[in-house]
């Protein structure tokens, strides 16, 4: 789960980078001290060296298009096109029904 701190840090760049301002450690702390919202000192600078040099805008954009998230719906597809309407119907497997051991097989039970 997020802190307050890291989740006002958060906001607070997605502000400086809506206003398309630098995204810095000062910058972080003035909205924060405007916000009335006191963090650690070491939360701002910390953002802003995490945030140095990442395209924010298109790192928003593509929330949620995951690398991953193609091939993988993509496969059931795939196969379901290749199977085709002439594959022979799946055979219906036969449950065979164990017998279970009892605890006297055991040799113990459980309130002996």
């Amino acid at each position: 789960m997020t802190s307050k701190a890291e989740l006002a840090c958060v906001y607070s760049a997605l502000i400086l980078q809506d206003d398309d301002v630098a995204i810095t450690g000062d910058k972080i702390s003035t909205i924060l001290k405007a916000a009335n919202v006191t963090v650690e000192p070491y939360w701002p600078s910390l953002f802003a060296k995490a945030l140095e040099g990442v395209d924010v805008k298109s790192l928003l954009s593509n929330v949620g298009s995951g690398v991953g998230a193609a091939p993988a719906a993509a496969a059931p597809a795939a196969a379901a096109a290749t199977g085709g309407g002439d594959a022979a119907p799946a055979k219906k497997e036969e449950k065979v029904e164990e017998k279970e051991e009892s605890d006297d097989d055991m040799g113990f039970g459980l309130f002996d």
